[in-house]
C-alpha cells in the first residue's frame, strides 16, 4: 500500500469523521476557525482515490520568515495501533512529512490519540492517601496498554522525540486525562459510580432547587461574566468573551450538536455554567465556571451530572473531563481539581503525549529559543 497525503475540504473532512466512531474535537474543521493566529488546513492520506485517515493542521508562522511549525492537536486520525504492531507506521508519517515540508514547515508536532496507561478510581484514592506518592508516574497504573508501546517505539525510530519538559512552545494539550465510562450503564449504575460524597451533593443540588437549563449564543456574556469571577478567584488568565462567540458560531454551524452551554440557576442567579462538545462517541467537558456566592447548593456538581446524562442519552460512550496534572501531591493547587474529578468514579488516562519532529533542526530549535524568551 503506497499511501499518499493531499489538502481536502472541510465537506470531505466532516465526511470522513462522520465514517468513524469519533475523533478528537480539536482535530474537526471547526477547531480550524477557532484557533486565530494559526492557518489551518484539512488534509488526507489517500490509498490510491479512497480516503483513509484525515487530520487537521494548523501552522504557526516563525517571525520574519515563511516557515511554520505545523501542529496536529490529539491527531491525527489513522491507525495508529495497527500501524505501528505491522511496522507500517514508517507509510504513514512519511508522506505527512513531504507534505508538511512542501507547505514550509521547519518542523511538526502532533499527538496520537494513543492511550498508553490508565489507573482507576481505587487506585487513585490510595495514592492520594499515601503521602509518600507525589506523582502518577510513582503509581502502579491498573492498566498498561501494548498500542502504547509499539506506537511509542515505531516513532522513536522514525527519529520523532517526545517534547522537552521545558520546551517553549509547547502547545499545551494535557496527556493525562480524567474520564467516566458510560457504554452498557444506566443512570442509575452512574450515579451509584459516584462517591458518597458526590451523591450528597447531587441531592442537595436538586432539593435545594437547583435549575439547569440549556443556553443559546445571547447567554455567552452571562457565561463569560462567571467564568471571569472563576478566573480571578482560582488565578488564571481568561479568555475573552470573542474567543467563545467564535467558538460557538464556528463549532454549531459545524454540527447543531458539537457545542451546548449550560446554565446552573439557583433562585434566579447564575451559579454555575459549563460547555460540553460532542464529536460521535465521545463527549468532552471543556470549559466551566462557577460563583463564590450561594456554593453551599452544589451547582457544579448539579451541571456536571446532568452533561453526564445528556451524553449518556446521546449515545456517548465516554464523558472526558479533560485534563489533570500528574501531581498527587497535597499541597499542589490542582489537588482539589483532581478530587472533584476523581468523585464520579471514573479513571485517570495517559495518553502517548505530543511528539516532535524536526525537519529543519537549526530552524526547530531557533524557534523554540523564540517560544522560550516570548514567554
Amino acid at each position: 500500500m503506497t499511501l499518499t497525503v493531499q489538502t481536502i475540504s472541510a465537506d470531505e473532512h466532516l465526511a470522513a469523521i462522520g465514517k468513524r466512531p469519533s475523533v478528537s474535537f480539536l482535530q474537526t474543521p471547526a477547531w480550524g476557525v477557532v484557533k486565530e493566529g494559526w492557518l489551518a488546513e484539512s488534509i488526507a492520506w489517500f490509498d490510491g482515490t479512497e480516503i483513509v485517515g484525515v487530520g487537521l493542521v494548523l501552522y504557526r508562522k516563525a517571525p520574519r520568515i515563511r516557515r511554520y511549525l505545523a501542529y496536529l492537536p490529539e491527531g491525527p486520525d489513522i491507525p495508529w495501533g495497527p500501524a505501528a504492531a505491522a511496522g507500517e507506521l514508517e507509510g504513514w508519517l512519511r508522506p505527512l512529512v513531504e507534505h508538511a515540508r512542501a507547505r514550509g514547515a521547519f518542523g511538526i508536532r502532533m499527538g496520537p490519540p494513543v492511550v498508553t496507561q490508565r489507573w482507576f478510581a481505587p487506585t487513585l484514592k490510595a495514592a492520594l492517601a499515601d503521602p509518600t506518592t507525589s506523582t502518577l508516574e510513582k503509581v502502579v497504573a491498573d492498566e498498561v496498554t501494548e498500542e502504547g508501546r509499539q506506537v511509542a517505539d515505531s516513532l522513536t525510530a522514525l527519529g520523532w522525540r517526545p517534547p522537552h519538559p521545558e520546551s517553549g512552545f509547547s502547545a499545551g494539550q494535557p496527556r493525562h486525562v480524567f474520564q467516566v465510562p458510560l457504554a452498557g450503564r444506566t443512570e442509575e449504575e452512574l450515579l451509584a459510580g459516584f462517591n458518597q460524597q458526590w451523591r450528597r451533593n447531587v441531592k442537595k443540588a436538586d432539593k435545594a432547587g437547583v435549575e439547569i437549563t440549556l443556553g443559546t449564543a445571547d447567554d455567552l456574556s452571562a457565561f463569560h461574566e462567571l467564568y471571569t469571577e472563576t478566573a480571578r478567584r482560582d488565578d488564571f488568565t481568561p479568555r475573552p468573551l470573542s474567543y467563545f462567540r467564535g467558538m460557538w458560531e464556528a463549532m454549531t454551524d459545524e454540527s447543531i450538536e458539537r457545542l451546548r452551554l449550560y446554565l446552573a440557576y439557583h433562585g434566579g442567579h447564575l451559579v454555575a455554567a459549563t460547555t460540553m462538545v460532542q464529536v460521535g462517541v465521545h463527549t468532552w467537558y471543556s470549559y466551566g465556571a462557577s460563583s463564590t456566592e450561594r456554593r453551599d447548593v452544589r451547582g457544579s456538581n448539579a451541571i456536571q451530572w446532568r452533561m453526564m446524562r445528556d451524553a449518556l442519552a446521546a449515545g456517548a460512550t465516554v464523558y472526558d473531563l479533560r485534563g489533570i496534572t500528574n501531581t498527587l501531591a497535597e499541597d499542589d493547587p490542582h489537588i482539589g481539581l483532581l478530587r472533584f474529578k476523581l468523585g464520579t468514579g471514573g479513571f485517570a488516562t495517559e495518553y502517548l503525549g505530543e511528539w516532535d519532529l524536526p525537519i529543519s533542526r537549526v530552524l526547530h530549535a531557533a524557534f523554540d529559543l523564540y517560544m522560550k524568551r516570548r514567554g
